[in-house]
C-alpha cells in the first residue's frame, strides 16, 4: 500500500503566489463599476480565489488527486489571463496594471506545470 505524501499548502511557494494574485484581483476590482459586480468583478475574483483555493484542497490528497487539483488551479489561471485582457479592454484595468498581473499570472502557470512535473 502507498503512503500518502501531504503538502502543506501554506509553504508551497505556487499557494503563495496564488494568495498573492487572489489578493491583487480584489484591489483591482474593487474599484469596477457597480453594473459588472454580478459579471467581469465576480468572474475575476471567482478564478483568483479557485487558484490557491484548489492547491489548499488538493494538497491534503494523494499526489494523483493533488495533480488534479493543481489541473483545476491551472485551468482558472488560463481563464484569469482571459478575463484580465477583458478588463483592459473595457478600461478598467491600465496597461501597466494589466501587465503587473500578467506577468506574476503567467509565472504561476509555469510554477504550477513545474510542480505538477515533480509529483
Amino acid at each position: 500500500m502507498s503512503q500518502r505524501k501531504r503538502h502543506n499548502h501554506r509553504n508551497l511557494k505556487i499557494w503563495q503566489l496564488g494568495t498573492e494574485i487572489m489578493t491583487d484581483v480584489y484591489d483591482l476590482t474593487a474599484s469596477f463599476p457597480k453594473r459588472e459586480e454580478y459579471r467581469l468583478t465576480s468572474q475575476l475574483t471567482s478564478c483568483a480565489v479557485s487558484m490557491p483555493s484548489n492547491i489548499a484542497e488538493g494538497s491534503a490528497r494523494t499526489d494523483k488527486a493533488f495533480s488534479t487539483f493543481l489541473d483545476y488551479s491551472l485551468g482558472s489561471s488560463f481563464e484569469l489571463g482571459t478575463q484580465l485582457i477583458a478588463a483592459r479592454h473595457a478600461k478598467y484595468i491600465s496597461n501597466e496594471e494589466f501587465e503587473i498581473l500578467d506577468n506574476k499570472n503567467n509565472e504561476f502557470q509555469r510554477m504550477v506545470i513545474g510542480f505538477m512535473g515533480q509529483l
